[in-house]
């Protein structure tokens, strides 16, 4: 990593202050803050079979056991219900047709009849995704404001959510290991949930598991009795059914910080704890200093194999990263950064539909940019917000600025699998929003102050994008009496409505001592002709950052495919270079290798899918061979490498390799992101591109986004 420049007295990416009325008072809190509520009317959650309104769901806990050999976890889930509507005989859950019900019961806590009551159920389809749980409730015990408990008994095996690895494909290869991810709508094969945003509620959890297994969950306190191995959560904290999550397996830790510890395999911990040091605790103090206290208690780590569908997963008290990201410093350190911005924008506060993701990844880009202009300087975030938007409008030029999916609220039909449909749209051009926003503020110190008043306003509750604009408009009064969200142009309703690029762009002049030297070596890669020794002096990628030469490659990867010549020069001067860089900056250069047909430099494109069985690495790949004329290289490929890769991304790999190019690109078409996408791999600029290879999240890519939930 370059060296990083100390913290800057404004965020990197602001224009001088668009206009505003001259009134600017303290950014204390407004005296009218409204929230969601009834105003609202009924929220709709079409990607839930649930009847959540009619409940209030108090509470909830997990008793499962593990069990490796079979690859299933067997066990109960116990839920604290209030009735809040009159009339209602019918508790409906999601659930999913991995997760079989054995048996169901009720019972009124403090009522006279104080054994359960079994209870009659049904199970009917719902979409690809998911089933509906319809259980029948007893009349006498409904009654609205009276608590109830129902328990599901149930076996759960290979759904969506849960990863089952052999020992094979951990990274250590000595003991097997179970994660499970939730984002966004699978963990109803977990455990039947109101598997929708909008519902949260604190949980606890019993996990049982074999001798020598580690257990970990996103809860605020555990315990282990090692005499039964039994290990004991507590998540004292209103959370999403889908920020439930869990691995077990052979895992150890070190502490990093008083309130944060790595834990990995034991052949990834040294590596890992090198990579992170002390800086979780100093990112933690940045974030708080901007946006108020870390709600949370632990921000503990756990890195995973490379199976691990996306880049990294948000989970409150124990962020998931793949392993994988580990090669790369520079974006371990966005990776882990937007996970910790996460706390507070999307954990915190979130999204209440799936139809307004951007509530959480949008702000979260943002917190995550203020943070790292705080610790490393305005050029540092400018540079890798370049690289972003840079992929935003690569992804804009292969779907077109009509394309739907560009909106910030995207309505779901029923039926579509909101995972389906997050980008980098949800990221970037949420980021842009709130980055205008900060500029209607008048300053950015004063925009953190209202940031850190909604997070005060609105923790642990969901909301819609009209909570944080009502907001906003009560709490800076001056914008709302000068109209700003019916600015011509820049109306909030057409950056929340609209198709196409973000109305405003922060501008990023601040970073144009790192990104002109790029810009500049482009300019001579681009002509017909080599360009010569001499001229190429001055451009050392020795002292260059990796996101200087991932804008410089993807910058390249825009103007593909190039001449013959050009090719042959671009490989004698940096393919040896790039052959001692990280992951993110070979799979780019290998891309340019494809796409040109570039055959010399074929022997790297292999030895570098031999080593990689990350879905981040190699699906990118995989689909320029396929859609160029180097099929059977692939194929070779794939034969030769198949059976150390997860299930799932083996299939992926299959439904790539051998179906058409076309067939290929409409079963990846825009997926989804949980930490930044990180614009690793770009599309190309013709129809047989995908445009959802690998970071967003998550985690998270190119257009390929590398946060992307494959599991379903």
């Amino acid at each position: 990593m370059a060296e990083l420049h100390q913290t800057p007295t404004s965020l990197c990416c602001c224009r001088k202050s668009l206009p505003v009325s001259g009134c600017v008072r303290d950014a204390g809190r407004p005296l009218v803050a409204p929230g969601p509520g009834p105003s609202h009317g009924p929220l709709v959650d079409v990607a839930s079979a649930s009847n959540f309104h009619c409940y209030k769901l108090r509470h909830f806990h997990l008793d499962l056991r593990i069990n490796f050999a079979v690859k299933e976890m067997t066990g109960w889930l116990v839920l604290d219900l209030i009735p809040v509507q009159p009339g209602v005989q019918t508790l409906i859950m999601d659930s999913h047709p991995s997760l079989l019900i054995q048996s169901i019961d009720c019972k009124v806590p403090g009522a006279a009849q104080e054994e359960p009551v079994s209870l009659t159920y049904r199970v009917d389809p719902f979409t690809d995704y998911g089933s509906s749980l319809n259980i029948s409730l007893p009349s006498a015990a409904i009654k609205p404001g009276q608590l109830i408990q129902i328990t599901v008994h149930y076996t759960t095996t290979d759904g969506p959510a849960i990863w089952w690895l052999d020992s094979e494909l951990t990274c250590g290869q000595t003991r097997p290991l179970v994660f499970t991810q939730g984002h966004s709508v699978c963990n109803r094969s977990l455990f039947p949930c109101f598997d929708t945003p909008a519902v949260k509620s604190t949980y606890t959890a019993t996990v049982r598991v074999p001798d020598g297994v580690t257990v970990l969950m996103s809860a605020s306190r555990s315990s282990y009795s090692k005499q039964d191995r039994v290990f004991q959560f507590s998540m004292e904290f209103p959370v999403p059914s889908y920020l439930v999550a869990l691995v077990a397996g052979e895992l150890q830790h070190v502490d990093v910080g008083p309130r944060s510890r790595v834990w990995a395999e034991p052949c990834l911990l040294s590596c890992a704890v090198k990579k992170l040091g002390g800086s979780v605790e100093r990112w933690l103090g940045v974030a708080e200093g901007l946006f108020g206290p870390y709600l949370w208690g632990r921000c503990d780590i756990v890195f995973l194999p490379p199976s691990f569908p996306i880049v990294a997963m948000e989970n409150p008290c124990l962020t998931f990263i793949i392993a994988s990201i580990l090669e790369s410093s520079e974006f371990l350190l966005i990776d882990v950064i937007h996970e910790i911005a996460h706390g507070w924008f999307g954990n915190a506060v979130t999204n209440a539909t799936w139809e307004e993701m951007w509530l959480s990844e949008g702000l979260a880009t943002y917190a995550q940019r203020r943070i790292t202009t705080e610790a490393y300087g305005e050029a540092f975030t400018c540079l890798e917000t370049a690289v972003r938007l840079d992929a935003l409008h690569r992804q804009l030029r292969l779907l077109g600025d009509n394309n739907p999916v560009s909106k910030l609220q995207v309505k779901f039909e029923p039926g579509v699998n909101p995972s389906t449909l997050m980008n980098l749209f949800t990221y970037e051009k949420g980021f842009c929003f709130v980055s205008y926003l900060s500029q209607l503020s008048g300053d950015v110190r004063r925009f953190d102050c209202f940031l850190r008043d909604y997070i005060s306003e609105f923790k642990f509750k969901s909301v819609l994008a009209q909570d944080l604009i009502n907001y906003f408009l009560c709490y800076f009064p001056e914008l709302k009496d000068a109209a700003v969200a019916n600015r011509e142009g820049l109306e909030f309703e057409r950056w929340l409505s609209g198709c196409g690029p973000p109305l405003y762009e922060p501008n990023l002049s601040a970073g144009g001592a790192l990104t002109q030297p790029v810009q500049d070596l482009c300019e001579l890669w681009r002509c017909s002709d080599p360009p010569d020794l001499e001229t190429l002096s001055p451009f050392d990628l020795l002292t260059w950052s990796t996101f200087q030469i991932v804008l410089f490659l993807d910058r390249m990867l825009d103007h593909a495919p190039l001449p013959h010549g050009v090719m042959e020069c671009l490989s004698s001067c940096y393919s040896s270079l790039f052959d001692s860089m990280n992951a993110e900056v070979q799979i780019r250069w290998l891309q340019m290798v494809v796409r040109n047909n570039f055959y010399p430099d074929l022997p790297r494109v292999r030895a570098f899918l031999y080593k990689h069985t990350s879905r981040m690495y190699t699906v990118p790949l995989y689909d320029d061979l396929i859609a160029g004329v180097m099929r059977c290289v692939a194929v070779e490929i794939f034969n030769q490498t198949q059976h150390r890769m997860h299930p799932n991304l083996r299939r992926t790999l299959q439904q790539i390799v051998f179906q058409n190019a076309t067939t290929s690109t409409n079963q990846n078409t825009p997926a989804l992101s949980i930490t930044p996408p990180s614009p690793s791999v770009s599309p190309q600029p013709q129809p047989a591109a995908t445009a959802t290879t690998s970071s967003v999240a998550g985690t998270t890519p190119t257009i390929a986004l590398r946060d992307v939930n494959v599991s379903a």
